[in-house]
């Protein structure tokens, strides 16, 4: 088979723990670019973060990000899907987590907003360090929820909550899958990941291969965890990262080395190049 389309989840995936592409990943993913597949990154992540380790690779990629929620070309303005939460259903989410104590961050395309510098927030604004200016992710500490799904109802996409506390975690999660019209997963066992019902990374690429006019023997899907799922099963060749969970290996086609052991480069050199 010859495969058209490569999507790469990032965290845990295509990122090393210590949060870097290796050198063989970026050398066998412009091989498989020169060779003309289109090469995606598809992330939990927004939009301008998952931009920024895009631009390591040195190919034009389009971004699915938000889980599917959000897709755009890299180079260009252009977007290709958008699925926003509403603000009725961010409201319904954030009672819930407000009843666990856990603290909620919104996302939009380019910007998160929360009441405390914690988790996510706290990691962007670290990573913002990095960035140049016009790069940089719009950090908000929030005072009035109503006036901020309210100003940013067409452009939310994703809500993520993170707390230390897994078991409390776990109860939140179980109650937020009774909230009709939201899809909710998660990426580590210590969050839970809210999209507009309809949103995933498997209708993501969905998207995105009809976008291109590709059939799902065309691509080749790599992920590690829960929110990769629908994508490793979407697709013709569905990869599951050694350090992935069981569940999720055992629904995988093909099961790669780690993500610190070169398993995305391994999967492109035996499958593409």
């Amino acid at each position: 088979m010859q495969y058209k389309l490569l999507c790469t989840d990032m965290d845990g995936t295509l990122l090393t723990d210590d949060k870097r592409i290796s050198e063989r990943s970026k050398k066998a993913i412009k091989l498989a670019y020169e060779k003309g597949v289109k090469i995606v990154v598809c992330t939990g992540r927004m939009f301008s973060s998952a931009n920024f380790y895009a631009d390591m690779l040195g190919v034009k990629t389009p971004i699915i990000s938000a889980n599917g929620a959000f897709i755009r070309e890299k180079d260009r303005d252009e977007v290709i899907y958008k699925n926003v939460i509403g603000k009725e259903k961010c409201s319904e989410i954030l009672k819930v987590l407000n009843e666990f104590g856990i603290i909620a961050h919104f996302h939009t395309p380019n910007s998160i907003f929360s009441e405390k510098l914690v988790y996510s927030a706290k990691v962007y604004s670290e990573l913002n360090k990095q960035l140049p200016e016009d790069q940089q992710i719009s950090i908000n500490i929030v005072e009035d929820w109503e006036k901020v799904f309210k100003e940013n109802e067409d452009f939310i996409v994703k809500c993520i909550a993170i707390d230390d506390d897994v078991e409390k975690v776990q109860k939140a999660k179980k109650h937020m899958q009774n909230i009709e019209g939201i899809e909710v997963v998660s990426s580590y066992i210590n969050n839970i990941e809210i999209m507009a019902e309809g949103a995933s990374k498997g209708r993501g690429v969905e998207i995105l291969a009809k976008f291109y006019g590709l059939k799902p023997e065309e691509i080749i899907c790599i992920g590690d965890n829960e929110n990769d799922l629908s994508m490793i099963e979407y697709a013709g060749l569905g990869v599951a990262m050694k350090n992935a969970p069981e569940h999720i290996k055992d629904k995988a086609d093909y099961v790669a080395d780690t993500n610190n052991e070169d398993g995305v480069a391994k999967v492109i050199e035996k499958f593409i190049l």
